[in-house]
């Protein structure tokens, strides 16, 4: 991964009880993207994804549809640095 990034992304809308953060795992996993998905406690989405420049770019417009049942309404990004080198892409809870 020449072109590693990370970013963290915040999704609102009708993003809980959705099984947003299962979808993500599985997008994320299937990318090869590194980091999280957590619900918070507003009712939005956080993730952080780190890997590949383009894999990133590509989960970030899965984010903006999301599964199914989901209505996603705003997505925010920020990019982090320093990496934080994670090891596998996890569902927090």
């Amino acid at each position: 991964m020449a072109n590693k990034t990370q970013v963290k992304v915040v999704i609102k809308g009708l993003v809980q009880g959705v099984f947003y953060r299962v979808h993500t795992k599985n997008t994320a996993d299937r990318l090869g993207i590194k980091g999280y998905v957590k619900n918070l406690a507003n009712g939005s989405v956080e993730a952080v994804f780190e890997g590949d420049q383009e894999a990133v770019d590509q989960m970030i417009d899965w984010c903006h549809k999301g599964p199914e049942m989901s209505r996603v309404d705003h997505v925010q990004t920020q990019e982090i640095k320093p990496l934080t080198n994670f090891k596998i892409f996890e569902i927090r809870y």
